[in-house]
């Protein structure tokens, strides 16, 4: 059903378009992991849905930050979507070594995806699971 890549340069405008759509401030490519190749993207049926990236650490935690989803994506998945998304990026965080992903989320919809994938969330809706 979903599929998943690595990101690669030419996505970078993509979610340019995708943060302004959310009135979001975008990071400047060279702000993100990677020079903004350090994340994924998850697509379905060549459709480009929602991504993420992983920040790492010189601990044993990574950051999973800058989640941004296809505006005009409108199938009933999404929600699944962005879950299959924390799970790739969770999964590639413990397969670096690390013990805990963490992150701060503020958008509500957002928060619930994590707190079903099994994170912890704080009052002031930053999101942490041992992994």
């Amino acid at each position: 059903m979903f599929k998943h890549r690595r990101l690669e340069t030419q996505d970078y405008p993509v979610l340019l378009d995708w943060w302004k759509w959310f009135r979001f401030p975008a990071p400047k490519q060279a702000m993100l992991p990677n020079n903004g190749k350090g994340g994924i993207m998850i697509t379905k049926d060549g459709k480009n849905i929602c991504a993420g990236f992983i920040y790492q650490t010189n601990s044993a935690f990574c950051l999973i930050e800058y989640i941004v989803s296809n505006p005009n994506y409108k199938d009933t998945d999404r929600k699944e979507a962005l879950k299959y998304l924390i799970d790739v990026l969770e999964k590639t965080g413990k397969s670096m070594g690390y013990k805990l992903v963490f992150s701060s989320v503020k958008n509500e919809n957002l928060v619930n995806t994590f707190k079903d994938s099994g994170y912890t969330i704080s009052n002031t809706k930053e999101v942490i699971k041992l992994i």
